[in-house]
């Protein structure tokens, strides 16, 4: 009896460089397939990139600045108005034992601001007056960009310091004794110039003076609107439970308390809502390549009817040449999901450096990704792979 002859065994290498025949034969198709997968992996990854950056970005700035600060402000009466903070809040709200530091600013009336007397009343540029206490910098955590801050001396006398926008708006560019402004009627000379204010910024668009200035030049009435606090990090939310009914024992509804790393919590929250999105659509962009890898696989089998023929007449199995096409189809799949990982890092790079932001990218997106690839491959040419097998060498071989 004769020996029954055995198909010859495939060794892992071996299947990988069959399977790379027809990417090493059309390699512009190859590129031109892989390159609907490395668009979508690379969307992918460059979303998560930018968004972990900028993240990142944000917590750095939150551990700089601290999260503990919280702010008072009035609110509104049952009839609708506006309410008024006490004369006294400031004074009850620093006896706060928890409270560390305790500043406060209080909005004129009637005082715009302008850059000449030239200049039409109605043309205020949005530009809001506050008398502010000395200590209210290093109670935010803001600093000084051109000149310097009020102290006890300068805070007696008409000198004001802008915000960032306030600055931009009426086109001062540096502080000094001959950079003034009109300010109700009463020209004021710049002292300082702020930086952008991360945790109050509604104090950009703002020109600030000295609290007696404000009392004896502009007829400032006195009472704060709204007054900041330093807290210890454990006591945040006791401080803010009683700093209602401390500021304003008797009306204490008519108080607003908030926390201003709350509202950057927002605006990340919201950035990660528009990450989900981007995200989405990758995930589309990533289906497609997968749809074109399948639709590439379906023609290749067709075009290699002869060589399946001929490879089957000596000996290969189906199995055999199932692996053939489904290694085509994973090997034309990882090609785009490596590529698309290289892209998304690179412009995650890019785009973080140009931001001066810290490049992050997790290493779950590129591994994710990677796999995302594969697992679209392997099922992309699973039906390419099981049409080839199923072809018997005769038809393929009698196939024009």
């Amino acid at each position: 009896m004769s020996d029954v002859l055995k198909p010859a065994r495939l060794w892992p290498r071996d299947v990988v460089r069959v399977g790379a025949v027809g990417l090493r034969t059309r390699p512009l198709r190859a590129f031109l397939s892989a390159l609907g997968i490395g668009i979508g992996i690379a969307a992918m990854v460059a979303v998560v990139g930018i968004s972990s950056s900028s993240r990142a970005e944000l917590d750095g700035q939150l551990d700089a600045l601290g999260t503990n600060l919280l702010t008072v402000a009035p609110g509104v009466r049952l009839t609708g108005e506006e309410a008024q903070l006490p004369l006294t809040a400031e004074a009850m709200v620093g006896r706060i034992a928890p409270v560390r530091a305790e500043s406060a600013v209080g909005k004129v009336d009637d005082a715009s601001v302008y850059r000449s007397n030239k200049i039409p009343v109605v043309e205020t540029n949005g530009i809001v007056t506050y008398a502010a206490r000395t200590n209210l910098l290093e109670t935010i955590g803001a600093t000084v960009r051109s000149g310097k801050w009020i102290d006890a001396a300068t805070g007696k006398y008409p000198a004001t310091v802008l915000g960032s926008t306030a600055a931009d708006r009426l086109g001062i560019t540096r502080a000094g004794p001959d950079a003034q402004v009109l300010i109700g009627n009463k020209w004021f000379t710049v002292l300082g110039i702020l930086e952008p204010a991360a945790l109050a910024p509604e104090l950009d668009s703002a020109a600030l003076m000295g609290w007696p200035a404000a009392d004896t030049t502009l007829s400032f009435d006195g009472h704060p609107t709204t007054i900041y606090t330093r807290s210890d990090d454990a006591q945040v939310e006791a401080v803010r439970s009683v700093l209602g009914a401390t500021a304003n024992p008797e009306s204490p509804n008519e108080v607003e308390v908030s926390r201003p790393s709350d509202a950057l919590a927002a605006k990340q929250a919201a950035g990660q809502a528009f990450t989900g999105l981007l995200l989405g659509l990758g995930a589309v962009a990533l289906l497609v390549g997968g749809v074109g890898v399948a639709n590439i696989m379906v023609i290749s089998v067709l075009e290699r009817r002869a060589e399946i023929g001929l490879r089957r007449s000596l000996g290969a199995t189906r199995g055999q040449i199932r692996t053939q096409f489904l290694t085509e189809s994973l090997l034309l799949s990882a090609l785009g999901g490596v590529g698309g990982a290289l892209l998304g890092s690179a412009v995650t790079t890019a785009y973080a450096s140009y931001q001066n932001w810290l490049t992050v990218i997790p290493v779950w997106a590129l591994v994710g990704g990677v796999a995302a690839t594969l697992v679209i491959g392997a099922l992309a040419g699973l039906y390419p792979a099981i049409r080839a097998s199923r072809l018997s060498p005769t038809e393929a071989l009698a196939t024009p």
